[in-house]
C-alpha cells in the first residue's frame, strides 16, 4: 500500500501578522519598492567593475522573505516599473530603459526570481532561524548572479570568467555580512511579533 505525499506546510511570513489584507498587501508591496529604491542609492563604486555594491539586494531579500513570493516579486515589479517609467529609483537616481538595458539589467531581473526563491524558503520557515534566514539570503544572492552575470557578459562583451569575478566574486564578502545581518534581523522579528501576538 502507497501512501500520497503530504503537502508542503503553507506557513505564514512576516507580513501575514498584519491585518487587513488588501490594504495591507498593497501597502507593504509599495513599502518594500521603495524600500528598494532608497537603498539603491547606498553605492559603493569598485574600481574596474561596472556593477557597483547596493544596498539594494539587502532590501530586495529582506522584503521577500517578510512579504513572501508573490508579494515580494510585485514589489520588486513595481520598483522596476517605476525606474523604467523615469522615476529616478535605481541606483545613483538612475532610471529609464537605458539603463535597465546596460550592465546591470540582469541584476534587475535577478531581484524579481530571487524574490519568488527566497520568498518561498520563507513560506516554509526558512526565515525563523539564524542558519535558516542567512541560508536563504545566501541563495537569494545566487539567483540575482545566475541572471546578473551573463547578462554582464552579454552587454559588456567582457569574458565569462572576468565577468564571474567582477560581477559575482567581489561581492561575496558583502553578501556575507548580509546573510548573517538577515540571519540575526528575521529571527528576531518573528520573536517580537510572536510575544506581541501571543
Amino acid at each position: 500500500m502507497t501512501t500520497a505525499p503530504l503537502p508542503l506546510e503553507r506557513r505564514r511570513v512576516l507580513a501575514d501578522l498584519v491585518p487587513g489584507a488588501a490594504v495591507r498587501d498593497v501597502g507593504l508591496v509599495l513599502a518594500v519598492a521603495v524600500l528598494t529604491a532608497f537603498a539603491a542609492q547606498v553605492r559603493i563604486p569598485l574600481p574596474g567593475s561596472p556593477v557597483p555594491i547596493t544596498g539594494s539586494t539587502f532590501a530586495v531579500l529582506l522584503g521577500a522573505a517578510a512579504l513572501g513570493p508573490w508579494r515580494g516579486t510585485i514589489a520588486q515589479a513595481v520598483y522596476i516599473t517605476a525606474g523604467l517609467a523615469g522615476l529616478p529609483v535605481f541606483t545613483n537616481s538612475e532610471s529609464g530603459v537605458a539603463y535597465f538595458w546596460g550592465a546591470t539589467g540582469g541584476y534587475l531581473v535577478g531581484f524579481m526570481a530571487a524574490s519568488v526563491v527566497v520568498g518561498m524558503l520563507a513560506r516554509r520557515g526558512a526565515d525563523r532561524r539564524m542558519l535558516g534566514a542567512a541560508t536563504a539570503f545566501a541563495v537569494g544572492s545566487l539567483v540575482i548572479y545566475a541572471l546578473g552575470v551573463p547578462w554582464l557578459v552579454h552587454v559588456t562583451g567582457m569574458p565569462a570568467g572576468e565577468a564571474l569575478f567582477r560581477g559575482a566574486v567581489v561581492f561575496l564578502p558583502g553578501d556575507a555580512i548580509k546573510a548573517l545581518a538577515a540571519g540575526a534581523l528575521l529571527p528576531a522579528a518573528w520573536r517580537l511579533a510572536q510575544r506581541d501576538n501571543g
